[in-house]
């Protein structure tokens, strides 16, 4: 976190600083894409979408670590220990975890409902138990909590030129939209580590099951059957895309070439699959920079000229 986004955010609190520095490191780190369009966003608001997606990202670490030293006790006992100092944070304002702390300074600067933390820590333990989704719909009641909650955690920081009510489905249906990219992209991550989030129904319509994603994992070898069935996956994603589109006109004019970057890097994941002949068991594929360079060119500019129309 750079001392001029944290002075122009009104963060002064020497513990408080390093709260959200921390939170900007972790998603430097893991969040490239997001990183990148949250560079886009007027300085004193870039805090705050670290905070959030920085403790995201702590807790899915926590869920996701592929440590064998890191027994699933292990994970449940972090998460509760981390569920418990979000309920302090959250009521105190205080917590000697500088993610919560972040997290809940975020929460009292934009009255963030705290009902969406929860969803989200119930999602997070969600995955510690659950390996498989048997319809759509049960995917996307998980969703709820693991990616909606987070566009509707955002949309406070960003911003609407209409009711917040209005724009409220478009910002969840966004965030599902990013997961779903994040879910095709990594078939094959999420299947070492005993999950899968193609829905079971979408993958019996093709002839295809848990065994064969195995398969052809092991093996390295592909299968017409996957293939159209991550193609149909693909295409259902495009279309939450396009549930989630009309919300980018309903934000702050001044916040929308960041979620405009994000939609389009995103979006490119589905593109670079696709590219790929959707071998995700086997390999990721992966935006080409030049791609990601041009698309951040074209939200520079679209920052420069929403902010002169503002001023």
């Amino acid at each position: 976190m750079t001392d001029r986004e944290l002075a122009a955010a009104g963060i002064a609190d020497p513990a408080l600083r390093a709260a959200y520095r921390r939170c900007r490191a972790l998603n430097a780190r893991h969040g490239k894409t997001y990183f990148l369009a949250t560079r886009l966003l007027p300085v004193e608001r870039r805090p705050a979408v670290h905070a959030l997606y920085g403790f995201a990202r702590w807790a899915d670490d926590i869920v996701d670590s592929l440590d064998p030293a890191v027994g699933a006790g292990a994970r449940v006992e972090a998460l509760a220990a981390l569920q418990d100092a979000l309920e302090t944070g959250l009521r105190d304002g205080r917590s000697r975890e500088p993610m919560v702390l972040a997290l809940a300074d975020t929460a009292r600067r934009y009255g963030i409902e705290h009902a969406h933390f929860r969803d989200f820590m119930a999602a997070m333990r969600a995955d510690l138990t659950v390996t498989d989704y048997p319809t759509y719909a049960d995917l996307r009641g998980y969703m709820h909590g693991s990616a909606a909650v987070i566009g509707l955690q955002m949309l406070p920081v960003l911003g609407t030129v209409v009711p917040r009510e209005e724009a409220a489905p478009h910002a969840a249906a966004l965030g599902v939209a990013f997961q779903l990219s994040n879910f095709l992209r990594d078939v094959g991550e999420d299947l070492d580590r005993g999950r899968v989030y193609v829905p079971a129904d979408l993958l019996a319509g093709h002839g295809v099951d848990r065994e064969m994603l195995r398969w052809s994992r092991d093996t390295g070898r592909p299968d017409r059957r996957i293939t159209a069935a991550l193609r149909e996956f693909e295409a259902l994603t495009r279309g939450v895309y396009r549930e989630a589109a009309p919300g980018l006109a309903m934000l702050d004019p001044v916040s929308r070439p960041c979620i405009r970057t994000a939609f389009v890097l995103y979006g490119g994941i589905l593109d670079a699959v696709a590219r790929d002949g959707y071998a995700v068991l086997h390999r990721r594929a992966v935006v080409p920079r030049r791609h990601r360079a041009v698309v951040a060119a074209d939200g520079l500019t679209r920052v420069a000229a929403a902010r002169l129309r503002a001023r």
